[in-house]
C-alpha cells in the first residue's frame, strides 16, 4: 500500500522542471550518479560468488569463462589481462566520463538531452525509481545483477519509450567503453594501426586564414562550393581546370595522412558529424555521415560501383532523360578513371570470402566491388576512420589537389549559415544568389582543433555561383536558414537502411584487415518487382562499430561475446528503400532532425537479406549466427547434426523460425545508414522537387546543388560514383554557363 501512495508522486516528478546544471556541464552531480551506475551495470565487473544478490556470476561459471577467453588470448598477452578486462568498469576506464560527457553535451539534441536528464532525476528518487524500477530503492543502491535485471525489464518493456530506453543506455555505454578499454584491444589483438600497408604522403593544403576581430571580413571569388565531400571535390576540379576562380569552404578540418586512422575516439569527434551518433526522431535510425576535410570521400569504405541500369531508366522516367544518356555514361566512367576504380587488384578478407563462397553454394549472385584506390591492392581495413596510407583516392587524395594546381582555393573550420541574395530580382523574376555567410573558427594555438586559443570570425564571400555541396543532411537546411520555402527542401529523404547479422568461426580471422567492402550480392535487389529490396555486403569491423550493435542481456554474455571479435565477421542487409522521410531544423539549436523510420516494405527486404546473410554464414561454417535484433538468441551450431545437411539442418531452421517470427519490430530495433540520398532531389517541376535537370535551385539564379541530395530517388547502390558522375555533370554545365557569359560580355564590349 505505501508502494502505491508513492506512485502520484512519481508522476509528480516526471512532470516537475528540470535541476539547473553548472554551465558547462551536461548534467547535475546526482544525475551523474545514476547515469555511471547505468554504466556500471551495462559494462559490469564480472565478479563469482555463491549469493546471486552480491555476484553476477556464479564461481564455476566464471571459472568456465576465464578458461576459455584465457585459451583464446592472442600470443604474448600475460592470462592476468583476462581478468582485467572481466573486471573492467565504466567507471574504471580513463577518460570514460569525460567521453560521455562530450557526447551528451554536444551530440544530443536538446530535446534529446532534456530527456535524459528527466529519467535520471526520477530515477533519483524513491517515487521516481519506484514508477520506472518496481522498487523505492534508488538504483545506484541496488546490487549490480538487480541493475541490469530492471535494464532488462526496461528492454522487454510494454512500454516503447522504456524499451527505447534500455536500448539508448545500453548503446551508448558500449560504444564509449568499446573505444577506450584499455583491456579490449589485448584481448582479441586488435591494433592501434593497420598491420598492412605503408604511411603515405599528403597533399600540402594552403588554408586561408584569417585574424581576429569583431568586424565581418569579406572576400571574392567566382565560384563558391559549400562543403569538401565527393560532390564538392568533382565540382572544384572541373571549375578551376576551366579557369573559373574557384573557392571552398568545409564546417570540418583536414587532418594530414600522418594523423590518420584515428583512433575510434578520435575519429567520432573529429570526422564524424554530432560524434558519428545522429538518431532519427524515433531513434530507430543511427545515421553516420563525415564533417572532415573530405566528406564522406574520407570516410567511405572505397566501394564504386556505377548507377544501375533499373534505376537509370526510372528516373528517365520522371523526364530526366540524362540519366540514360551516353553523357551520364561518360561521366561515371570519368569520375571511375579519375581514381583508379578497379577491382583487378582485390585481395579478399575472410568477411568477403565468405560472402563469395557462400553465395556460390546457395546458387546466389556475387561480383566484386571495385575499389577507388588508384589500382592498387589495398589491404588496410580501418579506412572509415581516415586512410593513413593516402591510396584511397577520395576527394582529398584527388579531386582537391586538382582543384589546387588549378589556383582553387580553401577554407577549413567554416559553419555556412546563409546564401546571400541580391535584393533585386533577376530579369526571369528569379532571386539572385550573390555569396555566402558563415562563421569561421580558427585552430587552437598549437594548430589543432581542440586546444586552447581558438578565435571565430564572421566571414562573407560573394561569388557568382553557389554551388551547395553540403550532402544530403545539411543541404537543404542551409537552403531553409537562407530564406527558400520550396515545400520540397528536405522531403525524399532516402537512408538505404541497413541491419547487421555477425557471424563467429572457429579460427581467428582478424576481421578488421583486407579491403572493407570488396563483394555484393544482389539476386534479392528485386523484391518487390520495382526495384526494391537488399544489397548483401560486408560491414567495417571497427570494434565501436560492430559491437554495440549485438544484443545486450548481461554483462557477462556481452563480454564472452565481444572476446570472440577476433573470430568474428560481419554482413549487412541493404535495402534501396521505396519509402521516403525528411530532414529539417530542430527549433532549438537549429540542428538536423531526421524523421525517417523504415517501413513495413522496407523491413521485409532487410529481413530477406538478413536471413541469407545467416545462410552463407553457416555454410560457410559458423560457430555462431547472432542477429543483432534484441529477443533473437544467438545461434550455436549443433556439431552432433549431420554435416551433409547444409543449411536444411534442424536446428538452425528452427532458428531461422525464430528470426523470421520475430522480424525486425519497431522500437526495438535500430536500423544504419551510411547513406543519405535525396533531400534536393532533381526534378522537372518545382512541385515535385528542388533543381532542375541541370543542378539549378528552383526560384533562384546562380545558385546549385551537388551532392547525393539531388537523387531523384535512392540510388541502390553505394552512392559515391553516382554523386560524383552528377556532379560532374553539373559542374561542367556551369563551366560552359560561365564561359558563355564572359564571351557575351566580351562581345558586347567590342561592339
Amino acid at each position: 500500500m505505501a508502494a502505491l501512495q508513492e506512485i502520484p508522486r512519481a508522476i509528480e516528478i516526471l512532470a516537475s522542471p528540470l535541476p539547473p546544471v553548472a554551465e558547462g556541464e551536461a548534467l547535475t552531480a546526482d544525475q551523474w550518479k545514476v547515469f555511471l551506475s547505468i554504466g556500471d551495470a551495462v559494462i559490469a565487473d564480472v565478479q563469482p560468488g555463491k549469493n546471486a544478490s552480491a555476484a553476477n556470476v556464479k564461481q564455476e561459471e566464471f571459472d568456465v569463462l576465464k578458461a576459455q577467453l584465457q585459451e583464446n588470448l592472442p600470443a604474448g598477452i600475460d592470462a592476468n589481462a583476462v581478468d582485467a578486462y572481466l573486471s573492467e568498469t565504466v567507471t574504471s576506464t580513463p577518460l570514460m566520463k569525460e567521453t560521455l560527457h562530450r557526447m551528451v553535451l554536444e551530440s544530443l539534441r536538446t530535446d534529446a538531452r532534456d530527456g535524459i536528464r528527466m529519467i535520471l532525476s526520477t530515477l533519483n528518487t524513491r517515487a521516481g525509481s519506484l514508477l520506472l524500477t518496481g522498487s523505492t530503492t534508488i538504483i545506484y543502491d541496488q546490487p549490480v545483477d538487480v541493475r541490469q535485471q530492471i535494464i532488462r525489464n526496461w528492454q522487454n518493456s510494454y512500454l516503447p519509450p522504456l524499451r527505447a530506453l534500455g536500448k539508448t543506455f545500453t548503446a551508448l555505454f558500449r560504444q564509449v567503453w568499446v573505444k577506450l578499454s584499455p583491456q579490449f584491444p589485448k584481448v582479441v589483438g586488435f591494433p592501434r594501426i593497420p598491420v598492412h600497408g605503408t604511411q603515405g604522403q599528403g597533399f600540402p593544403y594552403d588554408f586561408i586564414q584569417f585574424s581576429a576581430g569583431d568586424q565581418p571580413e569579406t572576400i571574392e571569388t567566382d565560384v563558391l562550393i559549400v562543403g569538401s565531400g565527393c560532390g564538392a571535390g568533382v565540382c572544384a576540379k572541373n571549375l578551376a581546370e576551366a579557369g573559373q576562380r574557384v573557392m571552398v569552404v568545409e564546417k570540418g578540418y583536414h587532418f594530414e595522412p600522418q594523423h590518420l586512422p584515428m583512433t575510434e575516439n578520435e575519429g567520432g569527434a573529429h570526422l564524424f558529424s554530432n560524434g558519428g551518433a545522429e538518431f532519427s526522431d524515433d531513434q530507430s535510425m543511427l545515421v553516420v555521415s563525415g564533417q572532415t576535410w573530405g566528406g564522406g570521400g574520407t570516410i567511405n569504405w572505397s566501394a564504386s560501383l556505377q548507377t544501375q541500369s533499373f534505376v537509370r531508366q526510372e528516373w528517365a522516367d520522371e523526364g530526366l532523360s540524362f540519366f540514360t544518356s551516353a553523357e551520364f555514361q561518360q561521366s561515371l566512367d570519368r569520375v571511375c578513371e579519375r581514381m583508379g576504380a578497379s577491382a583487378a587488384h582485390i585481395k579478399h578478407n575472410k568477411t568477403n570470402r565468405v560472402l563469395i563462397e557462400g553465395a556460390r553454394k546457395l546458387g546466389l549472385n556475387c561480383k566484386p566491388v571495385p575499389q577507388n584506390t588508384g589500382g592498387k591492392q589495398h589491404y588496410c581495413g580501418y579506412c572509415t576512420y581516415g586512410c593513413g596510407a593516402a591510396e584511397k583516392q577520395g576527394p582529398v587524395v584527388s579531386w582537391l589537389p586538382d582543384a589546387a594546381k588549378a589556383g582553387a582555393r580553401f577554407i577549413e573550420g567554416f559553419d555556412a549559415k546563409k546564401i546571400l541574395f541580391d535584393n533585386a530580382k533577376s530579369s526571369g523574376g528569379n532571386k539572385q544568389a550573390i555569396g555566402l555567410t558563415g562563421t569561421w573558427t580558427s585552430r587552437d594555438t598549437s594548430g589543432t582543433v581542440s586546444g586552447s586559443g581558438r578565435y571565430k570570425r564572421t566571414i562573407n564571400i560573394k561569388a557568382k555561383r553557389v554551388i551547395v555541396s553540403c550532402g544530403t543532411l545539411n543541404s537543404p537546411l542551409l537552403l531553409i536558414r537562407s530564406g527558400l520555402t520550396n515545400p520540397q527542401i528536405g522531403r525524399n529523404l532516402h537512408l538505404h537502411p541497413v541491419t547487421v547479422t555477425a557471424a563467429v568461426f572457429p579460427e581467428t580471422v582478424n576481421p578488421w584487415e583486407g579491403g572493407i567492402l570488396t563483394t555484393v550480392v544482389d539476386t534479392l535487389q528485386d523484391l518487390d518487382g520495382h526495384g526494391h529490396g537488399p544489397k548483401l555486403e560486408a560491414i567495417t569491423m571497427m570494434p565501436a562499430l560492430m559491437l554495440p550493435g549485438i544484443p545486450w542481456t548481461n554483462a557477462k554474455d556481452w563480454k564472452e561475446t565481444a572476446a570472440k571479435f577476433k573470430n568474428m565477421v560481419g554482413f549487412i542487409s541493404l535495402a534501396r528503400d521505396r519509402d521516403t522521410g525528411r530532414v529539417y531544423p530542430d527549433k532549438n539549436d537549429g540542428k538536423t532532425r531526421i524523421a525517417y523510420s523504415p517501413s513495413q516494405h522496407d523491413r521485409k527486404s532487410m529481413l530477406e537479406g538478413a536471413i541469407t546473410n545467416a545462410k552463407m554464414a553457416f555454410i560457410e561454417g559458423a560457430t555462431e549466427i547472432i542477429h543483432c535484433v534484441p529477443g533473437v538468441p544467438i545461434y550455436k551450431r549443433d556439431v552432433a547434426e549431420a554435416s551433409n545437411q547444409g543449411i536444411n539442418a534442424p536446428s538452425f531452421q528452427a532458428w531461422l523460425q525464430l528470426v523470421r517470427k520475430r522480424g525486425l519490430p519497431d522500437p526495438d530495433c535500430t536500423f544504419a545508414s551510411a547513406h543519405q540520398m535525396g533531400t534536393c532531389r532533381m526534378s522537372t517541376s518545382p512541385r515535385s522537387g528542388v533543381v532542375d535537370p541541370q543542378g539549378k535551385v528552383w526560384g533562384t539564379e546562380g545558385l546549385y546543388v551537388a551532392d547525393a541530395s539531388v537523387f531523384p530517388s535512392a540510388s541502390g547502390v553505394n552512392p559515391m560514383i553516382t554523386n560524383m558522375a552528377i556532379s560532374d555533370w553539373i559542374s561542367r554545365g556551369v563551366a560552359k554557363e560561365m564561359q558563355a557569359e564572359s564571351s557575351a560580355g566580351g562581345e558586347r564590349a567590342r561592339l
